[in-house]
């Protein structure tokens, strides 16, 4: 279950607004907890969950042609006052895995012009009990379509908890990326709130040094303007953190199907950057090669394109069905223990059938090939593209990593500037062009900084979906 504590972080059915107070010692909303959270109530997560149910009622649907079943026949015709016939027939079928139709059942026949062939002796009331089975000993021995179907949809179930999967994957990426969205809009709208301190301390001082005739009026009119558009970039900023929070609070459920939002005080967790090793590299490219779901699903669907081959090479075999059943034993109608004999009280029957052209088999046979040779084509372009992607991904990440620590020395480098023209601006060695320009270097850099984390973050994310894993922190 989530956190307790999470729940303090959201609210229901409220929007989020700006006040435009500060939100420095805000509370934190861990990705981890965000995570837990989406993976618990979202929508997306509760479809996905019901991918394999539906699968395996369709396994039970297909295993339904493997249900007994009771057979009953009754035909009768009088004319005249005279029976002609009262046929009745009823029967227990048992379909089993292996080539066998095992029947037993049970049958009387009566009237004036019953055919002979359903003549029985009125020794047993016109009854006679019957058992035996039919066995195709040609077309059908090693597969047939109704073992066909259970075998691809066993096969579909698998493939339902790739796609499961897949589907579960996708949405954590998706709210991956809104999440440092979010972090990177509310960060841009600290430093927004930073660079208006600096703006109304450098102008609170312009305005006392000209108050002591120590600049001219015309520097407080461009620390004034400089003011304003800090104001400006305050309000755009607290726009965008606005957006991107609502954005956000799509992935935010509640038990129920309850939406949450983010309440306007809580904040990001802060980013920690931890390059990720060779080691790792390797790890997540086996990963992929056996159990991305794309690659998975490719390999499932070649599974069930081999059941159709076999059942395509099955049906070039000609149809030769034998049946036998024997008669009233070992007990008859009336429950008396009869002799038993193989030879006598039987019937017996064969059905052939072969088409001399196969044309229609032989079709499905090479049709049925080239859909697996053309599905093996792409599972082969789809894991090298894959490992391809996590390459490239890794490479970005290592790059974007050293980029961050030297983006960091500059932030650094920055501050160490501004701090020293704001002392000189104090003691009067500096000038406002000079600090302005310092200022929105500064504010530049750190910009630069936030959005390096958040491009490292994102892609961190694209790397562990592009392996086939759920998005981790």
């Amino acid at each position: 279950m989530i956190k307790n504590r999470v729940w303090l972080l959201l609210f229901l059915g409220v929007t989020v607004q700006s006040h435009g107070q500060s939100v420095k010692s805000a509370p934190v909303f861990s990705f981890d907890d965000f995570y837990s959270i989406v993976m618990e109530y979202h929508p997306v997560v509760q479809q996905a969950r019901l991918l394999p149910e539906q699968a395996m009622q369709e396994l039970r649907m297909a295993r339904g042609a493997f249900d007994p079943k009771v057979e009953t026949l009754w035909s009768k015709k009088s004319y005249n006052d005279t029976e002609y016939y009262n046929i009745f027939k009823s029967a227990l079928k048992i379909p089993v895995w292996l080539p066998l139709d095992p029947e037993v059942g049970i049958e009387q026949n009566t009237g004036a012009y019953l055919n002979p062939e359903r003549y029985i002796s009125e020794s047993t009331d016109h009854r006679q009990v019957y058992g035996g089975i039919s066995v195709p000993v040609g077309r059908g021995l090693f597969i047939d379509e109704r073992r066909a179907t259970v075998q691809k949809a066993a096969l579909f179930k698998d493939m339902s908890e790739v796609e499961q999967i897949k589907l579960i994957n996708k949405l954590l990426l998706s709210a991956a990326n809104d999440y440092w969205e979010w972090y990177d809009a509310y960060n841009q709208y600290i430093l927004a709130e930073q660079a208006i301190e600096i703006a109304q301390d450098i102008f609170d001082r312009t305005r006392l040094a000209f108050e002591y005739g120590e600049v001219a009026a015309i520097d407080t009119v461009q620390a004034g303007i400089s003011l304003q558009k800090r104001f400006i970039e305050f309000q755009q900023a607290d726009a965008d953190r606005v957006t991107t929070a609502l954005k956000l609070s799509n992935h935010l459920w509640a038990e129920g199907g309850l939406p949450l939002e983010l309440r306007d005080d809580v904040a990001p967790e802060a980013i920690a950057v931890i390059a990720t090793s060779a080691f790792e590299l390797e790890a997540l490219v086996e990963q992929a090669r056996n159990n991305h779901p794309e690659l998975r699903k490719l390999e499932l669907k070649n599974d069930m394109l081999q059941v159709d081959q076999r059942l395509a090479r099955e049906n070039l075999k000609p149809t030769l069905d034998i049946g036998y059943y024997l008669l009233d034993q070992p007990f008859n109608a009336n429950g008396e223990r009869q002799a038993f004999s193989l030879t006598d009280n039987y019937k017996i029957g064969l059905q052939f059938s072969f088409p001399l052209l196969l044309r229609k088999e032989r079709a499905k046979v090479n049709h049925t090939s080239l859909k697996i040779l053309d599905n093996n084509y792409e599972r082969s372009y789809r894991e090298r593209e894959i490992i391809n992607e996590i390459n490239a991904l890794y490479t970005s990440l290592l790059n974007t990593s050293e980029i961050i620590g030297r983006q960091r020395q500059m932030v650094e480098g920055y501050e160490r500037i501004v701090d020293a023209e704001r002392m000189n601006l104090e003691n009067g060695e500096s000038d406002l062009f000079k600090i302005n320009v310092q200022l929105d270097k500064l504010i530049e850099a750190r910009s630069k900084y936030i959005k390096l984390n958040t491009k490292y973050k994102k892609n961190e994310a694209y790397l562990y979906w592009a392996a086939g894993m759920a998005v981790v922190n």
